[in-house]
């Protein structure tokens, strides 16, 4: 290992996830599974995959855990909250992802998950309709009685850190107001003025995580940490934040197939993109306004990988669409169809044709243990604010747009930033560069 200022993982983990649905509980199960050595984390980074460090004779690759002190899965300390009153085995049975036998192995364990009652807005989620809900007057109410939840989390389960990942539905889209999301001041007076219009549940989490120290990982597309105020919040407690939107299924191949078009100086006349999807992800996104905000989010990766001005001949005027369907007899088992519309030599047409039949929470869980782990990793690095480096694992990356920054939507070059970052943790030289 190289010399680093990382503090050691030393205690216990605690895990507490937003949402007890498919993808929490394939998460959660799958996790105790591979503890038990009865699952394989496949998808996992941090689990399989290996960086080069040094270079020549020092040359050497190494899994992310022998470079840096990632936390070891058997010291992660699971809970969450949800509108439904379940605990995590009822849920993932629910859920229908997981057959029985690679459930009731650590049945006992699941049970004693128990959803906390959640911080919920029947206005950001109108298809949910849960019991299990804080009764709060204002949003600054919904802040205080979280922060107490993960104080007595800490306190009840012993555990020395804990990260706070958003794995619920998608909330419907809030567009950023500087007015009440450009500063942290300006944020708190909307919360405690109650001002339900521009402070989404989703904020109240992410702020009581960040207040009790923990970092914050948004899962979801929704209009949470990338706002001013909240990178504020970030800087002043020293925490790192991550977000928007787990890359799993289309947006996947779409940030690493659209570099094929980009690097063969390929044309793009078109690209359509649809999906159908039918668990509770899926019927949240039926109503208008919360697909909203995933269209923005999936509409984003494609402009800044095949950008018009790098390559006007080539990337002027390409029509991008992205649906999602509601169709309940898929449950989990996701499909995108993807048709793409590209030109070649002297202008000439030509289409491909992408068809993934995806299991989200299948392709979502492995992403929520590397999320969990590297933003754990960060913290215990002093590294705080926007984790630019987990850009790999996102639909949206973060990014500053106040200064008119780009995102890296590009998938291979998401991955040199990802490897740097272990490097630097692991007190390596971040030797690559992204080109």
């Amino acid at each position: 290992m190289g010399t680093n200022n990382v503090k050691p993982a030393e205690g216990k983990l605690g895990v507490l996830c937003v949402g007890l649905g498919a993808v929490a509980t394939t998460f959660i199960t799958g996790t105790l599974m591979v503890r038990k050595g009865l699952g394989k984390p496949v998808g996992s980074m941090t689990q399989y995959d290996k960086i080069r460090v040094g270079r020549g004779a020092s040359k050497k690759y190494l899994h992310y855990n022998e470079i840096a002190p990632i936390a070891d899965l058997k010291d992660i300390v699971f809970g969450a909250w949800d509108v439904y009153p379940v605990n995590a085995y009822e849920s993932a049975v629910n859920a229908e992802v997981l057959k029985a036998k690679d459930i009731n192995p650590v049945k006992e364990e699941l049970e004693e998950i128990v959803a906390m009652p959640a911080a919920f807005d029947h206005n950001y989620a109108s298809r949910l309709d849960g019991t299990n809900v804080k009764n709060c007057a204002t949003r600054w109410d919904m802040v205080e009685a979280l922060r107490e939840d993960i104080r007595r989390f800490k306190a009840e389960k012993g555990v020395d850190r804990i990260v706070v990942l958003w794995a619920a539905s998608t909330e419907i889209y809030v567009p950023v107001s500087m007015e009440h999301h450009g500063t942290l001041a300006a944020l708190e007076a909307a919360m405690k003025a109650n001002d339900c219009e521009h402070v989404a549940p989703s904020m109240c989490y992410a702020y009581a995580a960040l207040a009790e120290g923990c970092p914050f990982i948004m899962g979801a597309p929704n209009t949470t940490v990338d706002i001013p105020a909240m990178w504020e919040m970030a800087e002043k407690t020293k925490m790192p934040i991550a977000g928007k939107d787990f890359k799993t299924g289309q947006t996947l191949v779409k940030s690493g197939f659209a570099p094929i078009i980009g690097t063969r100086c390929l044309g793009l006349n078109g690209w359509f993109s649809t999906n159908i999807l039918g668990n509770r992800d899926g019927l949240v996104l039926d109503e208008p306004a919360n697909f909203r905000t995933k269209e923005v989010s999936k509409l984003s990766t494609l402009e800044s990988i095949l950008v018009p001005e790098n390559q006007p001949d080539l990337y002027t005027d390409y029509y991008h669409k992205v649906r999602i369907n509601y169709y309940p007899p898929r449950n989990d088992d996701k499909e995108g169809w993807d048709n793409i519309d590209i030109f070649g030599w002297m202008g000439y047409p030509m289409q491909i044709k992408i068809n993934f039949l995806c299991r989200d929470s299948i392709l979502a869980a492995p992403l929520c243990l590397d999320l969990v782990l590297l933003s754990d990793l960060a913290a215990r690095a002093g590294r705080y604010g926007i984790q630019r480096f987990l850009s790999f694992f996102l639909k949206s990356p973060m990014h500053d747009y106040t200064e008119n920054e780009v995102p890296i939507n590009h998938l291979f070059q998401q991955y040199v930033m990802l490897k740097n970052a272990i490097r630097e943790m692991g007190g390596y030289e971040a030797d690559e560069e992204i080109d």
